[in-house]
């Protein structure tokens, strides 16, 4: 491994996280770090970030499935309109992580995303809002220098928490950015570091 590059059975490199596992190197190769504008997803993601806090990504992402069927595939609406008795299915559901404040707080958040729905457009238009400026990213992206949170990240964050969601920390926010594409993160030497550069380069940001 040469600063977080791992070469793969074909040959190729890439990022060392996902260990050629094959939940894991799926979910690199085909979705982490491309653009996202659907709000139903980003709100998927967001919250899935937020019970990752503590435990792997792996984790979540071999609940991902018990997890969309537990909270209406992630529709903001239809969580927001959860119950207490929603809340005590999810807790007893052994599909998710069954962590009673998480659960509260995806609920809280689907209100909460709601409000900037209205305020906003799109959670799209929000987030994309937030696109950090080049100063802020590291001139090479090695494993050695990217950063746990950034000043955007932490900014996000605060904005936020100021709103009344929960479970959006500045680590959190940054695990975010990488995965919703806000960010390119796959290492210098990555296969897919120049097709999510192209796929940026693309994208036409909401407003």
């Amino acid at each position: 491994m040469s600063d977080g590059l791992i070469e793969r059975p074909d040959g190729r490199q890439s990022c060392w996280w996902h260990g050629d596992l094959e939940e894991y190197r799926l979910y690199h190769d085909n979705e982490w770090g491309r653009p996202v504008v659907d709000d139903t997803r980003l709100f998927e993601k967001i919250c899935l970030e937020g019970f990752q806090s503590g435990l792997s990504w792996l984790t979540i992402l071999r609940k991902r499935e018990g997890f969309r069927a537990a909270f209406s595939g992630f529709d903001i609406d239809k969580v927001a309109a959860f119950t207490d008795e929603d809340i005590e299915r999810c807790v007893n559901d052994a599909g998710i992580v069954r962590h009673r404040g998480k659960i509260k707080s995806t609920i809280n958040n689907a209100k909460r995303a709601q409000e900037l729905r209205k305020e906003f457009g799109s959670l799209a238009a929000y987030f994309w809002a937030h696109e950090p400026p080049e100063k802020e990213r590291p001139q090479r992206i090695v494993k050695s220098e990217i950063p746990g949170f950034t000043e955007t990240s932490t900014k996000i964050s605060k904005d936020l928490k100021k709103r009344g969601w929960s479970f959006v920390g500045p680590t959190t926010v940054y695990a975010f950015m990488q995965a919703m594409g806000l960010i390119n993160d796959h290492l210098e030497g990555c296969c897919f570091r120049q097709e999510i550069e192209d796929l940026r380069h693309e994208f036409k940001r909401p407003v």
